[in-house]
């Protein structure tokens, strides 16, 4: 990445967040990339040049100039095949899968037709049999008829630059990637799959019941208590949890009658 680049985002003033809208983006970003003007320059670079489909989506938040919960890029396309418009969305491990057709970009006074946007998910493994992420992506691209063709006849470019907005809808930056229930989900269940019969400790499931009568009496409400929405992946864990705490007391119910009957 330029390092130029990296200072001039290092010098942003305190409390800068980037959270330009639909019509931002193709007037002051993307038109500005692909038509540059000497009438209309950023005094700083907000957004990285990165061919998104060389990486994992994963990766790609180093690769920002700026970015929190979501990430900016300017990439550009090639065609999936030599004579086609299609574009190829093979990405390292995976690929980009759209969602539903694209949308125009309308401009907030008047009716024109700014530029068009795409919402895609990224796959794991190869289509049919890819495995769906939490990666999303929204890409932003012109208008075709704002351009001239000038490529030779059978160049795989598509299009110099498009703009990508890159998301994970999991992630937290207070949680070390990831929503802390998400974090624990993926930890019961690595547990529950490989350890299908061992129970957990005493100090565990202590601890584990009193998440469980929390999540009642939340559910229930109390004056102590107001009711709370409990988030879906915590949830889930609750109901784990609860799964491998009836195991338990099954088997310490048998252990109890097999002493009885042994007395």
């Amino acid at each position: 990445m330029d390092g130029n680049n990296r200072s001039n985002v290092a010098n942003l003033p305190p409390g800068f967040r980037f959270h330009p809208t639909d019509e931002e983006l193709i007037i002051h970003y993307l038109n500005q990339k692909v038509f540059p003007s000497s009438n209309h320059h950023l005094t700083f670079s907000i957004i990285a040049d990165v061919n998104i489909y060389k990486f994992n989506p994963w990766e790609l938040p180093d690769k920002a100039l700026f970015g929190e919960n979501e990430w900016f890029f300017f990439s550009p396309r090639e065609r999936k095949y030599p004579n086609g418009t299609r574009p190829n969305r093979a990405a390292a491990s995976g690929y980009w899968k759209a969602t539903g057709t694209d949308k125009p970009i309308i401009a907030s006074v008047g009716s024109q037709c700014l530029g068009m946007k795409k919402s895609l998910v990224f796959y794991e493994g190869r289509p049919p049999k890819g495995v769906k992420t939490d990666w999303m992506m929204i890409e932003y691209r012109l208008l075709d008829d704002c351009f001239v063709s000038q490529r030779p006849k059978g160049s795989m470019q598509l299009d110099d630059w498009v703009l990508c907005r890159v998301s994970h809808k999991g992630k937290s930056p207070l949680a070390g990637g990831y929503l802390q229930g998400q974090e624990m989900a993926i930890q019961i269940t690595i547990g529950i799959n490989e350890y299908d019969h061992q129970l957990p400790t005493m100090d565990q499931m202590v601890g584990l019941e009193s998440e469980e009568l929390d999540e009642k009496v939340f559910q229930e409400g109390s004056p102590e208590y107001p009711p709370t929405p409990i988030d879906t992946s915590v949830r889930e864990v609750l109901k784990s949890i609860e799964r491998v705490l009836s195991v338990g007391a099954l088997d310490e119910l048998v252990m109890a009658s097999s002493s009885n009957d042994g007395v």
